[in-house]
């Protein structure tokens, strides 16, 4: 596509409450960073997506970090403040490896596909990045319901998936589907469909795909 998809950060970040003080904005190109350090924040990073997936976001402390990490606790205050600025820079971190999959890495997903296979990979790829981060999702969700739309997250998606049915129904309004294709993907959604429903990943996906029918 020749058209630019505006990288997140685009669009300044809406402020959240009291559990996440920021939404992720995936904003700008990370700061160079020595090896060492950049080696740490992975470690501390990693550590802290495993304690979210294995507990929920509520059992993350400092301490609990760095000792997963094996990294300093003082490191790990340095480096991230508190633990809703470290719960911030995890869903940026992983805000930043979706979006570099999906606007610059190997097809389906990445360009060279034609546009019905990028976008069911995408939408596969959303299932499972929503439901991988599902609890920090839902709570900056549940603190600041709308600030998702503002957030240059969300525009990057945005205009992914219009470009992507603009393809497929030329002189549909894209940007409109494109908005409800994606609100299927709200957090509290989510939660309710996987937690509440018990739905499996690949049911979501299937039922994805069977509702939006766009190929036509």
């Amino acid at each position: 596509m020749s058209t630019r998809e505006p990288r997140a950060g685009d669009t300044a970040a809406a402020p959240a409450a009291p559990m996440l003080s920021l939404l992720p904005t995936g904003g700008g190109s990370p700061a160079p960073e020595r090896a060492d350090a950049a080696r740490n924040r992975r470690k501390i990073l990693d550590a802290a997506a495993r304690i979210v997936a294995e507990d929920g976001p509520d059992a993350v402390t400092m301490n609990q970090v760095a000792h997963a990490s094996g990294i300093g606790v003082g490191t790990v205050y340095r480096r991230f403040g508190d633990v809703s600025q470290l719960l911030w820079a995890l869903l940026d971190d992983r805000e930043r490896q979706f979006q570099e999959a999906y606007m610059s890495g190997p097809p389906p997903l990445g360009p060279g596909a034609p546009a019905a296979e990028r976008l069911d990979a995408f939408l596969d790829a959303l299932v499972d990045r929503v439901g991988e981060q599902r609890e920090i999702l839902l709570a900056a969700h549940s603190a600041a319901p709308r600030a998702r739309y503002h957030s240059g997250a969300y525009r990057v998606m945005h205009t992914h998936v219009t470009l992507l049915i603009g393809e497929l129904r030329p002189g549909s309004d894209a940007a409109l589907l494109a908005h409800l294709t994606l609100a299927a993907f709200s957090p509290d959604v989510m939660h309710h469909l996987t937690v509440e429903q018990e739905l499996s990943g690949e049911r979501l996906k299937a039922g994805v795909r069977e509702l939006l029918t766009l190929r036509g």
